[in-house]
């Protein structure tokens, strides 16, 4: 690739998501930052704090006292990551099958992970006293996985409240709260131009492979940041000599990056490539008390259906203030990590078929809607490819046999079927209408159960 990309939505239409992504299919997104800290109602909670209609409004007045005297600011001396160790968190991460590291950098809150030029308000001066991001990185591309940051900077105009009694006001805290302004204010030029030079700062420094970006970033006064960042992030890893992923979620042509669904998926096969974003905690994306986890079922699912639909998924852990990742995210990925260890042949390095599947269970088509979704039954297939072969990955275990319907004699002729992980022998026989597969007499794995289908 030798073109150089212009700040124009025509000359990003260039761009190529690279095969090692597409080869990927998982990593895992980190949500760590001060808000692990008070551990209430979810990663939202500096902002929640200073709005009176919010619960972590009044349990921030009980439990810490009224915020004028005791403001997010307070919070960062008792975010120590004191049990911190980048080592077993890649452990982690390998074991559960990922091949990329996504962490924030710089959450809503305005506290950079990493030590910014452009504040004094960060990790590596304050708090844990160390550049997180950096010694991730370090640790993540050492184990030869790839790297990522995300970028949630621009929210942090919009995000918290002024008033009179907040410690938002006080000029000596506007590097964390941003200078006090009226609600809903478009950001100054002062505010974008900030914002440019940390955007700039994360690709110079890490070079990230993936490059996420939260949602506040698609409004109006960015819109030309938006073709900026796109076109500098492409040129410079023309330099660096790799491909590159830049996750959008609105604002963005086809074609230019990669779409990104938050808490979401598709109903059907998406051409351009996507990715999913969500969260193995179902209330928060940083550490919480009380916190409720996914199956390991509904994870597998997930991954399989997004696969199958030309997507990554993308799944986040929220550790606790000490560095510490909760038992519920660990199990969770350690349960992908083994099903994946017996079927990760029908995963990664695979391509959509021309059908993504077939089955009953439909997927309600939007961001924030994954809890509507109805389980997956022995009658949902999915399928994807990888060179030759064929793979049906099916999501129940039925009672005798499975009828794919989408591998009738018109698919093409099915000269061999057999099950990853299982060394049984399997019985099976195609007709017009479709291929039915006797199940073996043992199961290979929990969750979902792939076919190598060869066709002649």
């Amino acid at each position: 690739m030798n073109h150089r990309y212009e700040a124009s939505w025509e000359s990003l239409k260039q761009y190529q998501v690279p095969d090692w992504y597409k080869d990927a299919k998982l990593g895992v997104f980190i949500h760590w930052g001060v808000y692990a800290v008070p551990a209430f109602d979810n990663e939202w909670y500096p902002r929640n704090m200073y709005l009176k209609e919010q619960r972590a409004f009044a349990h921030h007045r009980e439990s810490w006292g009224p915020q004028s005297r005791f403001g997010y600011k307070d919070f960062i001396p008792m975010f120590k990551a004191e049990k911190w160790d980048p080592e077993a968190w890649v452990d982690l991460f390998e074991k559960g099958g990922a091949k990329y590291i996504v962490p924030v950098a710089e959450h809503h809150d305005g506290f950079p992970m990493y030590d910014s030029a452009y504040s004094d308000w960060n990790a590596a001066k304050m708090g844990p006293c160390r550049d997180t991001i950096a010694e991730l990185e370090r640790v993540t591309r050492g184990r030869g996985l790839r790297f990522g940051v995300s970028s949630h900077r621009a929210f942090n105009w919009r995000y918290y409240t002024y008033a009179d009694d907040f410690d938002t006001c006080a000029s000596g805290n506007a590097g964390i709260y941003s200078p006090a302004h009226p609600q809903g204010e478009r950001a100054s030029e002062a505010f974008l131009a900030d914002w440019w030079a940390r955007t700039k700062e994360l690709m110079d420094r890490f070079r990230p492979d993936v490059l996420w970006f939260d949602f506040c970033w698609h409004e109006e006064e960015f819109e030309p940041y938006r073709r900026q960042t796109a076109a500098y992030y492409y040129n410079q890893a023309i330099d660096w000599g790799k491909g590159v992923v830049l996750n959008y979620k609105d604002k963005f042509p086809d074609g230019t990056a990669v779409f990104d669904i938050e808490r979401g998926k598709l109903d059907g096969l998406r051409e351009d490539y996507w990715q999913t974003d969500t969260s193995i905690s179902r209330r928060s994306w940083g550490y919480i008390e009380d916190d409720e986890f996914r199956t390991v079922a509904s994870l597998v699912h997930d991954l399989v259906d997004i696969v199958s639909k030309n997507g990554n998924l993308l799944l986040n852990v929220g550790p606790r203030p000490d560095g510490t990742i909760p038992e519920g995210y660990a199990s969770g990925l350690l349960g992908l990590g083994e099903w994946l260890w017996v079927n990760g042949e029908a995963i990664y390095g695979t391509r959509h078929w021309r059908s993504y599947g077939e089955g009953p269970t439909r997927v309600p088509e939007a961001r924030f809607n994954e809890q509507e979704q109805a389980p997956y039954t022995e009658r949902d297939i999915r399928f994807t490819v990888k060179g030759d072969k064929l793979y049906a990955i099916c999501l129940g275990w039925p009672e005798r046999e499975w009828k794919i319907q989408s591998l009738g004699a018109s698919a093409g002729k099915v000269t061999a079927v057999s099950m990853i992980g299982c060394a049984e022998p399997i019985t099976w026989s195609q007709g017009a209408d479709g291929l039915t597969v006797k199940r073996p007499s043992q199961k290979p794995c929990d969750h979902a159960y792939a076919l190598k289908v060869e066709l002649g």
